[in-house]
């Protein structure tokens, strides 16, 4: 994969205001209620799906790694096995989805942008919540239902994502307007 100054500049401007948004986080239960998703959706939609999903697996990789930039400043391998860890494997894949749906036509309208944060909300949700089952029930030893986790792991962050889809749309639709693609 070649890339550029520019391009390597902005993935790594989206690699560190995902880990500011983990930093602004309120603890609820199991998952805390961060800004990332915000960051990781203006990602894909900003920088396309091959640097937004490059910019999130350079803070997954650097999180594991040891550098506390996860929730609660938490970092290193050992996070494999905490409940919130499948949101962050999502992180990858929704901001390559998002920047596919958004940057595979010509027209970029205000809905077809909302439309792709919703996907990429929803993407996110995909790989956490049974992240999160599995991980509470086979590593944690709880006994918890897929039901249970689906409220706690997703049904009470959906109106929060909701109300941060609207504005990463409206930015992205503004600054998408003024500016070429970054990248596919």
């Amino acid at each position: 994969m070649k890339i550029s100054t520019k391009e390597m500049v902005l993935t790594s401007l989206f690699t560190a205001l995902t880990a500011i948004g983990a930093f602004l986080s309120i603890p609820v239960g199991s998952v805390p209620i961060t800004l990332q998703s915000l960051f990781v959706i203006l990602s894909g939609l900003l920088l396309g799906s091959r640097l937004g999903a490059l910019s999130q697996l350079i803070y997954v990789l650097l999180g594991l790694s040891g550098v506390r930039i996860f929730a609660g400043f938490s970092g290193g391998p050992q996070t494999v096995f905490t409940p919130s860890f499948g949101f962050l494997i999502g992180f990858i894949f929704a901001a390559f989805i998002v920047g596919r749906i958004v940057h595979s036509g010509e027209v970029m309208a205000f809905r077809r942008i909302f439309f792709a944060t919703l996907v990429g909300t929803l993407v996110i949700y995909l790989f956490g919540v049974p992240y999160m089952y599995m991980v509470l029930n086979h590593i944690m030893g709880k006994s918890i239902s897929f039901v249970a986790a689906l409220k706690a792991g997703c049904i009470i962050f959906l109106p929060g994502d909701i109300l941060k889809a609207f504005p990463a749309s409206l930015v992205a639709s503004k600054i998408l307007q003024r500016i070429s693609p970054i990248s596919q």
